[in-house]
């Protein structure tokens, strides 16, 4: 098989399974692990994946800053934040995770809504000033690429609070990687929020889907429910279809 033809696969099979295992490849290919493993470096040193110890993942570009993702999309993160506001009811307790989609979620709350909102976002927390609901602001080392703050501090508080719905904010939605992000210390902020939290749901934009980024948070199959667009193609969202509800804005 030409090198040409091996990496042609290569790029189909992660596509489809979210993974490459060299040593099964190579045995399914009759090949060299070897051989599968110098195509994975040289495909990786294009940028067209990510190697991982005995094999490969899909590749998560990386994110603008926070400033520039406020312009991505917008329209799109506006009707899921209104899809995500009519889920929460008056007297809940709710955690906002930081991004910019989840700005719009709180730009959707009635004003008037009588509700606890925790959140570990200065700028989350700054949405509220015009609201009735109480707002709880955790604090710790400010992560500022995500305007987050996190560290022992953080989760500390975090450990102290039981709320009844968690927004949480990912850069990539796998089945089989489940949900991820880019920084170690988010991740573990983002898995201490869903272990206080009766239901966790995504506000998911259709750039995130089939994508593993380097730190993950929980399974798919653990979330309450994934929102998102009505208009996305059923291709992207199948995979995730029988591990949680689909919430279509």
């Amino acid at each position: 098989m030409l090198t040409a033809q091996r990496r042609a696969m290569i790029s189909a099979r992660l596509a489809r399974h979210g993974q490459i295992v060299a040593k099964a490849l190579a045995d399914e290919l009759g090949l060299s692990e070897d051989t599968i493993r110098r195509d994975l470096r040289e495909m990786a040193a294009e940028g067209l994946l990510r190697r991982v110890h005995g094999g490969a993942l899909p590749l998560t570009p990386p994110l603008p800053d926070f400033a520039a993702r406020q312009a991505i999309a917008s329209d799109v993160k506006r009707m899921l934040g209104r899809r995500a506001a009519g889920l929460v009811q008056s007297g809940q307790t709710i955690f906002l995770d930081g991004g910019t989609t989840n700005a719009e979620i709180a730009r959707a709350l009635p004003r008037d809504l009588r509700a606890t909102v925790v959140t570990h976002s200065p700028t989350i927390a700054a949405e509220f000033e015009l609201h009735e609901a109480e707002v709880i602001l955790i604090g710790g080392r400010l992560y500022k690429h995500s305007m987050v703050a996190v560290g022992a501090a953080a989760v500390a508080a975090i450990e102290q609070i039981r709320v009844d719905l968690f927004f949480l904010g990912v850069t990539a939605v796998h089945p089989a990687h489940g949900l991820s992000t880019g920084d170690y210390e988010e991740a573990t902020i983002k898995r201490a929020i869903a272990r206080q939290s009766a239901e966790t749901y995504v506000l998911a934009t259709p750039e995130k889907f089939g994508a593993a980024s380097p730190h993950r948070i929980m399974r798919v199959h653990d979330l309450a429910g994934l929102i998102v667009p009505a208009d996305m193609e059923t291709e992207l969202l199948s995979p995730c279809r029988d591990a949680t509800a689909l919430i279509l804005a």
